[in-house]
């Protein structure tokens, strides 16, 4: 008789995880946009990875990994898909508010969920995504529409999302959580050299550390740890319908530390793409989503 009360609780718990863990991506996301001024999208990216490299590094111990050949190539991949996933990402967030980059890097994700089901309804998912993305295309009767180059960076940034999704689950499969550190210490090195000749002597910029730590907590340590918990004790298909409302998280972050004020066609283009994701993830079948931290 105790059960249903006991597992309800853990439920709660495991939902209050994962939201905390999408507002705390978010918030790391709205904390490294201040640093643009600084060091720039590139910078920033490094300066992110390398902390979050050195914290995970530390808390997860990568050198315990046993990798041959094959599942060396498949972490390497995931850690460049991560790196670019990131890269991209911060590019994006230089001309696009927040609330659509991640709508727009949402959809790398997604075409993953409905590829993995392929069933007819899919169309359905497949069309809605689509409206949304029209609905923040610039026309010439509107200058609401957002830049088209940034949101070309958060579509690349979605692409190697799915990339990440794919490899990461390969990679994941030989060595557990050690793979994220692994494939983020990859993702360090493959970024640092852009961020360094961007930058330069900025990233040394003593006000800069704190921030950045900051961001690489807020963004890479904490939620990837929350959402480890509550990946154990979610169904897969749970998990994924409320990682689907994350881009609602992203542009509410933007809104209140971004001042980031989006127009009604652009909120109903991220409520778009959610619809399609909640709906790919719940008519998926026995399919599981891959279920993974954003940015």
């Amino acid at each position: 008789m105790n059960n249903t009360p006991r597992s309800l609780a853990s439920t709660l718990y495991s939902v209050g995880l994962l939201l905390i863990a999408m507002a705390s991506i978010q918030s790391g996301a709205s904390l490294a946009k201040t640093m643009f001024p600084v060091v720039g999208a590139q910078g920033t990216t490094t300066l992110r990875l390398i902390f979050a490299s050195l914290i995970m590094l530390v808390l997860l111990r990568p050198w315990r990994a046993k990798l041959n050949a094959q599942s060396l190539r498949t972490v390497i991949v995931y850690g460049i898909a991560l790196g670019g996933m990131n890269f991209l990402f911060y590019m994006s967030l230089r001309t696009v508010p927040l609330g659509i980059a991640v709508a727009l890097e949402f959809t790398g994700p997604l075409a993953v969920a409905i590829y993995a089901s392929r069933r007819a309804i899919d169309f359905l998912w497949i069309a809605l995504a689509a409206f949304g993305l029209l609905l923040l295309i610039p026309t010439g009767a509107t200058t609401a529409g957002i830049d088209l180059v940034g949101a070309g960076y958060a579509l690349g940034a979605g692409v190697c999302w799915a990339l990440y999704i794919l490899f990461g689950q390969k990679a994941g499969a030989d060595n557990g959580v050690q793979t994220a550190a692994l494939g983020v210490m990859i993702a360090a090195l493959v970024v640092a050299p852009i961020g360094i000749v961007h930058a330069g002597a900025a990233l040394l910029t003593p006000s800069l550390i704190p921030v950045a730590i900051g961001v690489a907590l807020l963004s890479t340590a904490l939620p990837y740890t929350l959402e480890m918990v509550a990946l154990t004790r979610l169904p897969t298909r749970t998990f994924g319908t409320l990682m689907s409302v994350e881009p609602a998280i992203g542009a509410l972050s933007g809104l209140l530390f971004l001042q980031e004020y989006l127009t009604f066609s652009q909120w109903m283009a991220i409520l778009c793409i959610i619809l399609a994701s909640v709906g790919a993830t719940m008519t998926m079948g026995n399919a599981a989503r891959p279920a993974v931290a954003a940015d």
